[in-house]
């Protein structure tokens, strides 16, 4: 169980920084 609450939280975070990432340089994508 805390291996895949260690996993949901792992991806949300690089769900995220990938969000935040696409704004601040959106000549990327």
């Amino acid at each position: 169980m805390i291996f895949f609450n260690l996993l949901a939280a792992v991806l949300a975070v690089a769900s995220i920084a990938y969000l935040v990432y696409a704004l601040l340089k959106p000549e990327k994508f």
